[in-house]
């Protein structure tokens, strides 16, 4: 079901200046900045030879990043994404085990264009989990 690292997502309170970091002191390749209303979140990916950082800023105080951000104020790990080849599959063999699916427990279109699902932490030691089906 697990296939390799998709990226790592990193909360941050400025993306503008997180990106920068990235871009400047590592000389990382960074994309444009992406808005994704459906997630409350803008994204930069930062690319990597063998995964991604995603970069969340919140795009507004109804954002679970916002959320995020007040107990961590200068940003932090977020979660970690794996790849599936089937997200439907998927997510029916992690409701027969008991986890939970974030939401309303359907996929939702992800940052990439690709169907995603997001696992609840507490079932998962405490982290949280995306799956996008590649």
């Amino acid at each position: 079901m697990l296939g390799r690292v998709n990226h790592i997502a990193i909360a941050v309170p400025i993306l503008d200046e997180a990106a920068a970091l990235y871009r400047d002191t590592f000389g990382a390749k960074v994309s444009a900045p992406q808005a994704l209303p459906e997630h409350g979140v803008t994204v930069v990916f930062v690319e990597l030879a063998n995964t991604k950082i995603e970069l969340l800023e919140p795009l507004d105080d109804a954002s679970p990043i916002a959320a995020f951000l007040e107990r961590n104020p200068s940003g932090g790990i977020h979660h970690i994404c794996y790849e599936t080849a089937n997200i439907t599959a998927a997510a029916e063999r992690l409701k027969a085990t008991g986890a939970r699916i974030l939401g309303d427990g359907k996929p939702k279109i992800g940052a990439h264009g690709k169907s995603v699902l997001f696992l609840h932490p507490k079932d998962f030691n405490g982290t949280l989990i995306e799956l996008e089906e590649v």
